[in-house]
């Protein structure tokens, strides 16, 4: 996958050591730790060949050309925001081996393979513990690719794709895949294909990031135990989907001005879903094939549909949510009525009931889908006449 390293280095003798007096990092093996500098002009490759496990490469301000690779527990940090460019072919820099520090790099210029994964960082099998942090990718297909390493830390960065490519060719933001323990914190992610790409991964955090102008937010496929949480998705096709997972707590997030849906739930069973805002989305929350779940405390506000509810999404427990001003609250077709509010309800903002005793709780259940939208499905025209006090009328009497 990569070119040759440094065919030609240059000044590689001016990287010079500093003796520290403690280690520098948790895989370093020797009572001390050194630091070895790195100016415009000398390789940072030759600087890390050099270094002793547990040492630290720092890089001043500049440009260097180089498809770097890092086999042995360092760190690497950037002063003054140095770049790093790929030349477009690769991956501009691969973490290949466990408790690896990058910090304060401008990394651009990946190669645009998707079949050979390229990357700003890849994270390859067995490099766990790594930790990226302050970095600004730009130009790279998939931002950071993490495979097989667990308890990584990936934060503070700032992500954006190839903008010219078409967004099917893009890669994403940052893919996880098959990792246990990752931390993905205060990122910031636009312009490639899904923003966050998360597959067969477990018991992770993600929290902080805000994610934007790609197809997905965040897309979640086979994973479980993981939490999602203080996030925004916005002016993506959609906003979060979780498929096919289990155990997921997603709560105080964001989701709005989504072309499609806001959260999507599809073939998902024990997750917790609460106090998050799902505003001016085509779709708030599409639901599909999900049972067990908990849906309490959001904030559905301003979609053209708040929720639908689809392909025997039954069993899930949903309180204490408000739905208001959604120009359609919940589109939901199935052979049988869903009860939903049963302890401590719901807030409708298109409720046309009563309240006679004055305990907060209508005395006639809101019905979500009731004779009048059951005509405005068969006939279409309807919808002209949804605000006449007639419509009103024949909701009433079908109460």
């Amino acid at each position: 996958m990569f070119a040759p390293f440094f065919r030609h280095v240059r000044h590689a003798a001016a990287c010079a050591a500093t003796v520290l007096t403690a280690l520098s990092g948790p895989g370093a093996p020797s009572a001390h730790a050194a630091d070895w500098r790195v100016q415009p002009g000398d390789s940072i490759q030759a600087a890390i060949q050099r270094a002793a496990p547990g040492d630290t490469v720092r890089v001043a301000r500049g440009r260097y050309v180089e498809n770097l690779r890092i086999d042995k527990p360092l760190n690497l940090l950037g002063e003054g925001r140095p770049t790093v460019s790929g030349g477009l072919r690769g991956d501009t820099l691969r973490i290949a081996a466990p408790d690896v520090r990058v910090d304060g790099f401008i990394v651009t210029d990946s190669g645009a393979d998707l079949g050979e994964q390229n990357a700003g960082i890849y994270i390859q099998p067995g490099a766990h513990r790594a930790r990226v942090s302050h970095c600004d990718f730009s130009y790279t297909l998939f931002g950071l690719w993490i495979e097989k390493a667990n308890d990584v830390v990936i934060e503070h960065n700032l992500i954006t794709g190839k903008r010219d490519l078409d967004s099917s060719q893009r890669g994403n933001g940052i893919q996880l895949y098959n990792t246990t323990g990752a931390q993905i914190l205060a990122n910031n992610i636009s312009f490639v294909r899904d923003a966050i790409y998360v597959d067969v991964s477990h018991r992770a955090v993600f929290r902080g990031n805000r994610m934007h102008h790609s197809r997905y937010g965040t897309h979640y496929m086979n994973s479980y135990h993981n939490l999602w949480e203080d996030n925004d998705t916005y002016f993506n096709r959609g906003g979060l989907a979780l498929m096919e997972v289990r155990d997921q707590i997603v709560r105080n997030n964001r989701a709005w001005g989504n072309s499609d849906h806001g959260i999507m739930l599809r073939t998902i069973q024990d997750a917790i879903v609460e106090n998050n805002v799902v505003a001016g989305n085509a779709r708030g929350f599409f639901i599909y094939d999900a049972e067990y779940n908990t849906l309490r405390g959001n904030l559905v506000v301003d979609n053209q549909v708040g929720v639908h509810l689809w392909a025997g999404s039954v069993r899930n427990i949903v309180e204490r949510n408000d739905f208001i001003s959604n120009r359609e609250q919940v589109k939901y077709v199935a052979a049988r009525d869903e009860t939903w509010g049963t302890k401590e309800g719901n807030h409708w903002s298109n409720y046309v009931g009563w309240d006679r005793n004055g305990d907060g709780f209508g005395d006639v259940p809101y019905e979500a889908n009731d004779l009048v939208d059951r005509l405005s499905w068969r006939h279409p025209l309807v919808k002209l006449l949804l605000a006449s006090p007639a419509i009103q009328t024949l909701r009433l009497i079908a109460q």
